[in-house]
């Protein structure tokens, strides 16, 4: 597989990617914790007010990785930073499943990016980035 080819996948596969927090964000900002199974009707106000500035983090979060596309094999310190932080959460979520049980079956897809195929993508686009460092017509 060419340099290009291999980019163009990369590329593909993190902005499909992003659409799991630029959505999840989107949704948990306009519906609140709500979004969430079980909570009918958020307990408290600052419940409400801390979801939905998470929320906030995570879709920018989502831009952040999307402004990483275009050029990805030049953002490599952008996209370990990103990685990292969502990386982070996942082993804050794990956390809370050793502490109180498996979440249900969209958070256990949450735990698959954050701690699957993220830390995958950012394996990914590190090759990437140096095979594009390497000069023209080396092997």
């Amino acid at each position: 597989m060419t340099p290009d080819v291999e980019k163009r996948l990369l590329q593909g596969a993190t902005a499909i990617a992003c659409l799991v927090p630029l959505s999840m964000g989107a949704a948990s900002i306009v519906i609140g914790p709500s979004v969430l199974s079980g909570i009918d009707d958020p307990p408290i106000r600052d419940l409400d007010s801390h979801f939905r500035y998470l929320s906030g983090i995570f879709f920018m979060l989502g831009i952040a990785f999307a402004s990483c596309v275009p050029g990805i094999e030049t953002k490599t310190a952008r996209f370990r930073l990103l990685g990292a932080m969502v990386v982070m959460g996942g082993l804050a979520r794990l956390w809370s499943a050793a502490e109180y049980g498996l979440p249900s079956e969209g958070h256990r897809f949450g735990f698959a990016m954050e701690l699957g195929v993220v830390p995958l993508l950012m394996l990914w686009q590190a090759r990437v980035a140096r095979r594009f460092a390497r000069p023209a017509g080396s092997a």
